[in-house]
């Protein structure tokens, strides 16, 4: 994978639940299964939704619903398909879709968009 691509960006909270499960450990899991690219899960240390209210990681106010991004790239064919999927999962957050460039895709040992082998220096294996 390589050049144009859409990167979805998913915004919960770290307590939402689908089945008994984190949602954006379901959201990672059915994109895996869908045959996506990657799915990387960032973890925010303050951040507000819709609802106004500041959720932080700060000492003395700890939260317990830390903002939560699930970041997706993948050809746009791709992405826009599997977005039905979130469609009953995403019941409070932001969905956002925007085009970006790949400038390198490589796992380890795999190839990279410019052909070149791939390193262990990349941050992460998820390619998001």
């Amino acid at each position: 994978m390589g050049g144009e691509a859409l990167r979805l960006t998913v915004l919960v909270g770290e307590n939402d639940r689908c089945r008994h499960r984190p949602l954006y450990s379901e959201i990672v899991h059915r994109a895996r299964a869908a045959g996506l690219a990657g799915a990387s899960v960032f973890r925010g240390i303050e951040g507000f939704g819709a609802s106004s209210l500041v959720h932080t990681a700060r000492l003395l106010s700890l939260s317990e619903d830390l903002p939560v991004a699930v970041v997706i790239v993948d050809a746009e064919e791709r992405v826009r398909a599997f977005l039905p999927q979130l469609d009953g999962l995403v019941r409070e957050g932001l969905v956002l879709l925007d085009r970006c460039e790949v400038v390198r895709y490589a796992g380890r040992g795999g190839p990279s968009a410019d052909g070149a082998a791939g390193s262990r220096g990349e941050a992460g294996e998820a390619g998001a």
